[in-house]
């Protein structure tokens, strides 16, 4: 009998845990899809991942570079991600999820510009747009764009080859290194917490959420034992010759297709900045209307 009220608390516990620790694994298995993405073979993820980063890096520098109040011009890029989406055969699922657990933050940011910038810039027939609204709308524009190159960077590469790519286009090899360890640790981190989150609802007989005083000694456990578990991570990596610098198994060579992907990229950047092709179909429509 007691076996069973035990195997009964048991199941109500992991019944507790799983609403709020479901969130938790979810967010960390969006996380560890962008690196299964990256597996795949496709001509997205062929590509070396410098080439990544460099058009990458263009096409935020273009987005970015639009006046404030522009909305048209950004249109035409909308081609870059889709055509990485589709060509490396990426689902929209996960990327997608990203860019709504984001957006909150760009809606914020641009929020307040349509009470503060009432002045009137645009008329559609006989509504007038003031200058807030369009920088309203450019922000999230540029949110989407900016957002949807970075997660498909991450998914056509992988955290630890972008990582690779950033030291050998460059970046101080002890920012490259900070910047894997503390990706991989958050996986460690997240395991640890998880454990004793489960191990003190199954021992619990509270029904419910666990108390605030039970999360803050929680907290100071699971710091605890984060550095001593990164004592130990350290001492194994000693141990295996580790001299500060991550090496790779698979050191990717530039190819000609890298140099046209990254030449391709950059005109059809170049064109759509300073050529105005959103102005130039606009223009064409109206004369076929007409």
């Amino acid at each position: 009998m007691n076996h069973v009220k035990h195997k009964g608390h048991e199941e109500h516990a992991v019944l507790v845990v799983n609403p709020g620790m479901a969130q938790f694994e979810s967010a960390l298995n969006d996380i560890r899809a962008l690196e299964r993405l990256a597996a795949r073979d496709s001509p997205v993820q062929r590509l070396d991942p410098r080439a990544m980063v460099i058009v990458t890096a263009a096409f935020l520098i273009t987005v970015v570079s639009f006046p404030k109040y522009e909305i048209a011009g950004l249109v035409p890029l909308v081609l870059y991600p889709a055509i990485l989406v589709a060509v490396g055969n990426l689902p929209l699922r996960v990327l997608v999820r990203y860019l709504l657990l984001a957006a909150p933050f760009a809606v914020l940011v641009g929020l307040f510009n349509p009470l503060l910038d009432r002045a009137i810039t645009a008329r559609l027939g006989a509504l007038a747009v003031s200058g807030g609204w369009l920088s309203f709308l450019s922000i999230l524009a540029r949110f989407l764009l900016t957002v949807s190159a970075a997660l498909l960077l991450l998914a056509a590469t992988g955290y630890s080859a972008l990582c690779s790519a950033l030291g050998r286009l460059g970046m101080p090899r002890l920012l490259t290194t900070q910047f894997l360890l503390l990706y991989r640790f958050i996986f460690i981190v997240a395991d640890e917490a998880q454990r004793m989150v489960r191990a003190y609802v199954l021992r619990s007989r509270r029904a419910g959420g666990m108390p605030l005083r039970v999360w803050s000694s929680l907290t100071g456990n699971l710091l605890l034992r984060a550095y001593d578990r990164g004592l130990r991570v350290h001492t194994a990596m000693l141990s295996r010759g580790f001299d500060g610098f991550m090496r790779s198994r698979h050191t990717p060579h530039w190819s000609w297709l890298d140099s046209g992907f990254v030449l391709a990229c950059a005109g059809f950047f170049l064109l759509a900045r300073f050529g105005h092709p959103a102005e130039l179909l606009g223009r064409w429509v109206l004369q076929v209307l007409r």
